[in-house]
């Protein structure tokens, strides 16, 4: 048994050793490689590479079937029969599971499944890291200071069940966030940048971006709480609609608690949202924002099931042309709703805005503020997804197509579905980064919004 020790063997292991009704298996095993840097140099560098496995028993009864979870780090051969009999000991005492459900058959199996996994070294930084040097050369010469950090992760998850499943999946995901700071610490600009591989991110192009957005800094206005025409650039609109499918849980919505529930009961599936022809949607072949092609569920909730492993997971429009068309649902809460079953995938896109850019939105923009970006976004209302947070990093004035200068910081109110109902514009889709929730989200594409009347209903401190 001590040579049991490769992915797909502890998975095999596991399964052969379990005595329940059923068996779920998800071994992940995890990469990661990490630069980061201050005041234009290099501070760390690390490689990290960790194994963590999860056991999911099921067990019949008179009264219905009972799941157990047990998720474990680390995990040697040894560790295995323990393991497995936590997990059917928790079944055991649980109660019937709510969301109880045959466990999935009939997905082909990967052809990679028994092959070793990936894994990430600094090597993935080989044409990035001179690159950033070099932007710290620059910013050095140009009187900033450069602050951030580059992580990249590499998962192999194998995932086997006691119905014959055996699947894999490999999942790059790779973030860059770089500051650019005055020495005096009075300006501050961000940006972002999501990648698979770093071989699409050009520290250059984000360094003169940064090298703009503090000249624009130079000039300090002060303005008002009150509702501004506001450009909401790519990362905040991603943050914003993250949060708004994390809400779109379609039982929540039957229940009359969120707010995509229909007053007097129901949901509000097949209302529009948007007047804009904005499509939301979800696929795990999209490319370069490639996710798991099938449900990989470490625990239940209203939005996941474990029973639902392996489950494929087909692209969706939870949004189409305006128009809500999908919530999320797991096979137990489609059949509550009645509706079609529709997992959470990894990636979300929206489509169907024009095609200026950014940078064309401003130049036909009278008077307006320019975001950089969201963060400490809060929920304060289900019933309207209205939210609240901050803006960071720079809030600029626009004035006859042109910034004349950055003002200061807000708080905000807003709901992302009324949003979409006010939006008067909407730019080219483009890959993102969102800033709030990129340790949890990072595969994003949206275009700039404008928003005629944006809520800023406080003066933020911040930077």
């Amino acid at each position: 048994m001590s040579r049991v020790s490769k992915p797909y063997e502890i998975v095999e292991r596991a399964l052969e050793l379990s005595r329940a009704d059923g068996c779920v298996v998800i071994a992940d095993e995890e990469s990661s490689a990490n630069l980061r840097w201050a005041g234009n140099a290099l501070t760390t560098n690390g490689v990290t590479r960790g194994r963590t496995l999860t056991v999911v028993a099921t067990v019949d009864g008179a009264r219905g079937t009972a799941s157990g979870v047990v998720s474990r780090s680390a995990v040697t051969a040894e560790d295995l029969e323990p393991l497995v009999r936590a997990a059917e000991e928790a079944a055991r005492a649980a109660g019937p599971a709510e969301d109880a459900q045959p466990l999935v058959t009939g997905v082909p199996s990967s052809p990679d499944f028994t092959d070793a996994p990936v894994e990430t070294s600094s090597a993935v930084f080989a044409d990035f890291a001179p690159a950033l040097g070099e932007a710290f050369s620059r910013a050095r010469a140009g009187g900033r200071e450069l602050y951030g950090f580059a992580n990249h992760e590499l998962t192999s998850t194998y995932l086997g069940t006691s119905t014959g499943l055996r699947l894999r999946h490999d999942q790059p995901n790779g973030t860059l966030e770089l500051n650019a700071k005055s020495p005096d610490r009075t300006r501050s600009a961000w940006a972002g940048r999501s990648t698979r591989d770093f071989k699409d991110v050009d520290p250059a192009v984000l360094d003169a971006e940064l090298a703009t957005r503090l000249g624009w800094a130079e000039r300090r206005i002060e303005l008002p709480a009150g509702r501004y025409e506001t450009l909401l650039p790519p990362t905040a609109v991603a943050d914003l609609l993250i949060y708004q499918l994390w809400s779109s849980v379609a039982r929540d919505a039957v229940e009359g608690r969120t707010v995509f529930s229909k007053p007097g009961g129901g949901t509000r599936l097949g209302e529009t949202l948007s007047p804009l022809p904005l499509t939301l949607r979800s696929d795990p072949n999209e490319p370069g924002l490639e996710s798991a092609p099938f449900v990989i569920a470490h625990s239940s909730g209203d939005d996941s099931s474990v029973f639902d492993n392996g489950l494929p997971i087909a692209p969706v429009d939870w949004v189409r042309e305006g128009r809500l068309e999908h919530l999320v649902t797991t096979r137990h809460s489609a059949g509550l709703t009645r509706l079609p079953v529709a997992p959470g995938a990894g990636n979300l896109i929206l489509d169907g805005g024009g095609e200026r850019s950014l940078e064309e939105m401003v130049a036909s923009t009278e008077r307006g503020l320019l975001l950089t970006c969201l963060w400490y976004i809060r929920e304060v209302d289900p019933a309207t997804l209205l939210l609240t947070g901050l803006t960071r990093d720079g809030v600029y004035l626009v004035e006859n197509g042109e910034v004349v200068g950055e003002v200061n910081n807000f708080r905000f109110n807003e709901s992302p579905v009324d949003l979409l109902s006010r939006a008067s514009e909407a730019g080219r889709t483009e890959k993102t980064l969102p800033r709030e929730w990129n340790d949890w989200f990072t595969r994003a594409a949206m275009p700039a919004l404008r928003v005629p009347d944006f809520n800023m209903s406080s003066v933020s401190k911040g930077v």
